[in-house]
């Protein structure tokens, strides 16, 4: 799964980000049904377990 999101562009991952940072605000706000904050909840984790610090904790020999 990882490859997927490696694949990505970057100035896709920051809109997405954004999206996802524009779900938290609407649903803490009620706008937005509560899947919304699921799947922002997911796409943070992952941007998260991505980042090279939580690789190296895991001890993945490619994090530098």
């Amino acid at each position: 799964m990882k490859d997927i999101f490696n694949n990505l562009d970057d100035n896709l991952k920051y809109v997405i980000d954004a999206l996802s940072l524009a779900t938290v605000l609407g649903t803490l706000m009620d706008m937005l049904p509560s899947i919304g904050a699921l799947f922002t909840i997911i796409w943070t984790a992952i941007r998260i377990y991505e980042t090279k610090t939580v690789q190296g904790w895991l001890g993945k020999k490619d994090a530098e």
